[in-house]
This record gives structure tokens, C-alpha cells and sequence, in this order.
């Protein structure tokens, strides 16, 4: 067999034979998943298709995080739908407060190396940073794949992305290593690409990777890899007890494109409305008005993501004309802030702290922006009136980032706070 990047590797591994790019290839997957916002389509294309009753319990996986707890009688409904859905079929379902769909599936262990993972939501590319190869998809196929355990992919084209750095720069994180990237590649720059990464990874901890991985899709790529190394296994065995068998890319794998990215040369940067790929350097918009602050979601929702905010909420107070919303990505984040005084920290800081919910990211409750207001968010995404009022504004950086705006009222350099 010849040299194998990740992906080839993985997909190798299931079909026998090492795959080619843009080969369309069908694949037996191990889980599919999906949550409130995508659950109702898929619901209706199996009953439309009369397979309604042939799904697999043992792959699928239901999440109700979006608008949780319900913020309106249509989306109860819903919730109530998938949980009688999932008590009649026996489908695992993860409800309101456990958190957000792509933590638990870390958290759980469902996504673990070599495993193959589709998700009804795009940014189930998160998970590989654990080493699955995991995509989103449309609700449809979720559906067929519920059914069948199975999923067509044409193969995509591999572009190894090397990162160079010991380590990573006072007041940079993960975040604006994603930033960084995306700036570089557009938002077009990575279509139906699977991105592995390689080089100086002992900068990022699992948490960056995670947030690495989760926006690549704001590239337009398919896969975010990473090696699974001795820290990924780690880090796995020792928060998850989750045993890690490795993965790495032959050294002599073969890429269609590669691109480098110098982590010791990383500022704290922003995305500014109304483009993921419009990233400037937190210096150039320094000074410009915020209204609310959100700390939280797939992309930063997790434990050393709120450590960090707290470096700076710990000395001090939000300022009052600014709203500070915290949300950890699970129950079990959340517990772990509690355990360590963490939210206790935030809660006395000002901020208004709830758990597991994707809320206000997508604009589905827990505090949406109103005409003319502007956010500073974690988040991953920031379209003309993605958190609210179609002339809001928002822009997306890292906690360090968020929680200098939130103290201020401004966007702010984090390194003149901590």
C-alpha cells in the first residue's frame, strides 16, 4: 500500500483498499447525529420514505442543545417530538442541559480515533481533532445513514497544513489560530478539502484543537484532522478515560496543497462582521463599542477557554453597560468550573452564566442582539444578523479577547489586561 495521509488512512482501513481523491466511495460509519435544529427534517424524510421504524439505534444519537431549554412553544414541541422518537426506537438521546452535541460526543467517547462520523450539522468537523473522520451533512443523508449505517463521500483532496512554533504567543489561543487560518484560506479557499494538521502541535492543547477543527468548515472544508499524539491519547485517557490508539500520516504522504502557518508570529485578531474570513488584528478595531459579550459554544465553550476569561474577569467587573453571557458547552464543563471556582468567578464578575446550550450563537434564545447593537462573540460564525437584528454586528474572537471587551465596553488588546 502506498503512503497515506489520515484520511486516506481511515478510509482505507474501512474499504479494503487505499482511496483516491474525488473517488466516490461508500463507507460504513460508526455514529450519526443530530439535534433540534435538523432532527425535524430528517424525521420527515424517514417517514416520507416509510423507514421510519428501520433506523439503527446502536449508531444514531439525538441532541437537543440549540434552543434549549425550549424558548417558545414551537420548539417544546419539537423537543417532545424527539424525545417520544427516541423512547419509542430506543435512540440514546441527550436532552435539554447535557450539553452541546459536539462537546458530549468528546466527553462520551463516541468520537475517537479511526472512527467515522457523520453529523446533521456542520461543524461536526470538530471531532477531528480526536481523529475522526467527521463531516456534516444534510438532514437527508443523516436520515439514510440512520437507516443503513452507511454513507456515500467522493474523497477529498488532502492539504497538509503545517504549523511552526513552540509555543503559542502572550495572549494568543487557539481561536486565533483558527482565525489566522481561515484569513489565509478565505471562505471558499478549502471546498470539500480535508485539512491535516502537522508540525510544531505540542504549542495547542486538545481544547485549541478542538476550536481549530471547528472552524475549518468556515473555510469550506470537509475535515479538520490532527495527529492523534501523546497528548491527544493524554488528554483522552485522562478526562475521558478514553483509550487513544494513534494516528499519523506516513511521512512520505502525498498532498494536493500545503500551507504553513507561524504561530510565534500570532496577535490576538478579530473576525468583523459580516465575513468569518474578514480578520483584522484586535489593534486595528481597538476602541469600537460593545453592547454584549459572548463567552461559550462549540467553538469556545470549553474548560480552559472559561480559565482564561476568568484571568482577566477575576480582577475585574463587567461594566455595566455591557451584557456578559457565559455558557460552558456541557453539564460536565460546567461542573468542572464549579469545582474550581470558576463560575463563581464569572458570577460575581457580572456575567449571566448558564450551561449547554447553543443559544445565543445561532440567535435562538439566551440573548439576541437588537437593531444597531454589536457583539464580541466566541462563537464561529458572524453573518448579517446571525445572534439577532439583522443590523446588529459581530465579531468574533477569543475568550481572552471577549472578556478585555467585556471589562472595557470596547474591543480591547487582552495582553493590557492580563
Amino acid at each position: 500500500m502506498p503512503a497515506l495521509t489520515m484520511t486516506e488512512k481511515i478510509l482505507a482501513k474501512r474499504l479494503g483498499k487505499a482511496p483516491s481523491p474525488g473517488e466516490h466511495v461508500v463507507v460504513p460509519i460508526d455514529y450519526v447525529y443530530m439535534h433540534d435544529g435538523t432532527f425535524p427534517l430528517a424525521l420527515r424524510v424517514l417517514r416520507e420514505m416509510g423507514m421510519e421504524d428501520q433506523v439503527d439505534p446502536g449508531r444514531l444519537i439525538l441532541f437537543i442543545d440549540h434552543a434549549a431549554p425550549a424558548p417558545s412553544v414551537a420548539a417544546a414541541l419539537v423537543h417532545q417530538e424527539m424525545r417520544r422518537f427516541a423512547k419509542k426506537h430506543g435512540v440514546r438521546l441527550h436532552d435539554v442541559g447535557r450539553g452541546i452535541s459536539h462537546q458530549v460526543m468528546v466527553e462520551e467517547g463516541y468520537a475517537r480515533p479511526w472512527r467515522i462520523i457523520l453529523g446533521a450539522d456542520s461543524h461536526t468537523v470538530t471531532l477531528g481533532a480526536v481523529g475522526s473522520f467527521a463531516t456534516g451533512v444534510g438532514s437527508t443523508d443523516a436520515a439514510v445513514a440512520a437507516v443503513s449505517g452507511k454513507a456515500w463521500i467522493r474523497v477529498p483532496e488532502q492539504v497538509r497544513v503545517r504549523l511552526s512554533g513552540a509555543e503559542l504567543p502572550r495572549g494568543v489561543m487557539g481561536k486565533d489560530v483558527a482565525l489566522k487560518l481561515v484569513s489565509v484560506l478565505g471562505a471558499n479557499g478549502a471546498i470539500y478539502k480535508a485539512l491535516e494538521f502537522q508540525g510544531d502541535l505540542e504549542a495547542l492543547s486538545l481544547a485549541a484543537r478542538l476550536t481549530v477543527s471547528n472552524m475549518v468548515v468556515e473555510a469550506g472544508a470537509k475535515l479538520g484532522l490532527f495527529p492523534v499524539d501523546e497528548l491527544t491519547a493524554k488528554t483522552l485517557l485522562e478526562k475521558y478515560d478514553v483509550e487513544a490508539p494513534r494516528l499519523y500520516p506516513d511521512a512520505s504522504a502525498e498532498y494536493s496543497d500545503e500551507l504553513e502557518l507561524e504561530l510565534g508570529s500570532l496577535e490576538p485578531l478579530v473576525a468583523a462582521p459580516p465575513r468569518v474570513d474578514n480578520v483584522k488584528a484586535v489593534a486595528e478595531v481597538e476602541g469600537i463599542e460593545v453592547d454584549q459579550v459572548f463567552i461559550g459554544s462549540c467553538t469556545n465553550g470549553r474548560y480552559e477557554d472559561f480559565v482564561a476569561a476568568a484571568r482577566i474577569l477575576r480582577r475585574h467587573h463587567v461594566r455595566e453597560s455591557v451584557r456578559c453571557i457565559a455558557v460552558p458547552a456541557s453539564r460536565r464543563v460546567f461542573q468542572e468550573l464549579s469545582r474550581d471556582g470558576i463560575i463563581d468567578v464569572l458570577a460575581e464578575a457580572g456575567c449571566v452564566v448558564t450551561y449547554g446550550t447553543c443559544g445565543p450563537c445561532l440567535g435562538a434564545h439566551f440573548g439576541l442582539l437588537g437593531e444597531g447593537e454589536t457583539a464580541i462573540s466566541t462563537s464561529n460564525r458572524n453573518f448579517v444578523g446571525r445572534m439577532g437584528h439583522r443590523d446588529s454586528k459581530v465579531y468574533l474572537a477569543s475568550p481572552l479577547t471577549a472578556a478585555a471587551a467585556a471589562v472595557t465596553g470596547r474591543i480591547t488588546d487582552p495582553r493590557s489586561l492580563i
